[in-house]
């Protein structure tokens, strides 16, 4: 089962391998880009069009990039159900578009406090954002499609190439399903790493 031509993706990504090769792709498939902060920088140096989070939302990055993605604009975009009327009524009156497909790649955490031992360097690799991001999207994998590893890259287009813009439904499940085995492991690091530092005191 397919679902409907991807229209517009989310790009946050720490790790930009493969970013500028794969935004060229998705803007061929006449696929619109929103993007934060270094991402969307990566993406409009390289001649990308891109639009920022920013400018959908209507609130700029704050607290040093802590708050960029979590607005309903955003949360609304990636959960909203297709074909339910309750969920497009409230997107048509509050101007929410929907969001199809979320490319998303988390702070360093485990990387950051295998090398630093400063314990607010560590504190601020501890992504908020894109878990949140991760979670919603896998939630309504029927409609949106999550990736979350950059090997998955020529996938995600063969897929688009091979279906007319679209994802099937057992490619979005895939995906879903190891996005949350990312976020499982990456909140486990996180978790452990606290663990740790109290048994220090």
């Amino acid at each position: 089962m397919l679902g409907s031509p991807i229209r517009r993706a989310l790009i946050s990504v720490s790790d930009k391998t493969g970013l500028l090769e794969l935004g060229k792709k998705l803007v061929s498939k006449d696929i619109e880009i929103l993007s934060t902060g270094g991402s969307a920088k990566a993406l409009r140096d390289a001649g990308i069009a891109v639009k920022e989070v920013e400018e959908v939302t209507g609130s700029p990055e704050i607290m040093d990039g802590r708050v960029k993605t979590l607005h309903p604009m955003i949360h609304g975009g990636l959960l909203s159900r297709q074909g339910n009327e309750n969920d497009e009524r409230q997107m048509a009156e509050q101007g929410i578009k929907p969001i199809d497909l979320l490319i998303v790649n988390l702070y360093p955490f485990e990387e950051t406090i295998a090398l630093e031992t400063n314990f607010d360097t560590c504190v601020e690799n501890i992504d908020i954002g894109g878990p949140a991001l991760i979670r919603a999207a896998s939630k309504n994998f029927q409609r949106v499609t999550v990736i979350v590893e950059i090997e998955d890259y020529p996938i995600l287009i063969r897929e688009i190439d091979d279906n007319s813009g679209e994802t099937s439904i057992e490619f979005r499940k895939a995906m879903a399903a190891k996005a949350y085995r990312r976020t499982s492991s990456y909140d486990a690091a996180i978790s452990a790493w606290f663990a740790e530092r109290m048994e220090e005191n």
